[in-house]
């Protein structure tokens, strides 16, 4: 089974936004989308959420989920609302809930919870919580759903390095039985976690291959517009270090 784009556009109005001729990747796994500012990285993860209307085919699993199976987790994010955490998570379910809220519902709660260190949180207000929790309350939330299919936009751009490690560890070993696809701006730590990188420029396919084929100056620097070098950590995984503006 893989995930399957074929002829897969999105306009806006003569516009076109974004097009990928054909792509296929494992229906398993942690995709990481790269890519510079405005390359259609939203643009694609939108249309995939079913957010945006494109033209052409997408597939996984020879169909596609239904959107109750489907988490999505936009760029820009914030609640505003007094709810507590615990009842924010809940609603992941809302399609699902009844009248009562059932002990499974909750002990399902408090395991999300927890797999994300919110659990001192599950009182609090989310409209007095900082950027990254509301960011991992919400990403929470989206796993409450049990998705097949996880998408989601810059998921550790407000966080802090202790929980951006701490939140691509699991959703690496969520991708063992899971799509997850998450655009990802930190090179290095995409090179890290993610099993694929797709890299978009100018709304097309740039590359599209594991981490050691895809960062790599060749692709790199003509799309990012600058002249890189990569280092093996201790790991051996690779460091894209950006020396200067090409």
């Amino acid at each position: 089974m893989s995930l399957a784009l074929n002829n897969f556009t999105v306009h806006a109005g003569r516009q076109c936004l974004l097009q990928i001729d054909s792509l296929t990747l494992p229906s398993t796994g942690l995709f990481g989308v790269i890519g510079p500012n405005g390359a259609g990285k939203s643009t694609l993860l939108r249309a995939l959420a079913g957010l945006v209307p494109h033209g052409g085919s997408k597939r996984l699993d020879g169909g596609w989920p239904e959107a109750s199976r489907i988490g999505f987790l936009p760029q820009n994010f914030a609640v505003s609302a007094s709810m507590s955490v615990a009842e924010c998570v809940l609603l992941g379910r809302r399609e699902r809930l009844g009248w009562r809220i059932s002990a499974h519902d909750r002990s399902e709660v408090a395991r999300v919870l927890a797999l994300l260190d919110l659990s001192a949180l599950a009182t609090a207000r989310m409209d007095r919580l900082s950027g990254g929790q509301q960011q991992r309350v919400l990403l929470a939330q989206r796993l409450l759903r049990d998705p097949r299919l996880l998408i989601l936009d810059e998921p550790t751009s407000a966080l802090d390095l202790h929980h951006q490690l701490q939140v691509l560890s699991h959703l690496r070993t969520l991708a063992q039985d899971i799509l997850v696809i998450a655009a990802l701006h930190d090179l290095t730590l995409a090179g890290r976690f993610a099993d694929h990188l797709v890299l978009i420029a100018n709304g097309r396919l740039g590359a599209a291959s594991t981490p050691d084929r895809v960062l790599l100056p060749s692709c790199l620097d003509p799309v990012y517009a600058i002249r890189s070098e990569l280092l093996p950590d201790r790991d051996n995984s690779p460091v894209v270090v950006a020396h200067q503006a090409g």
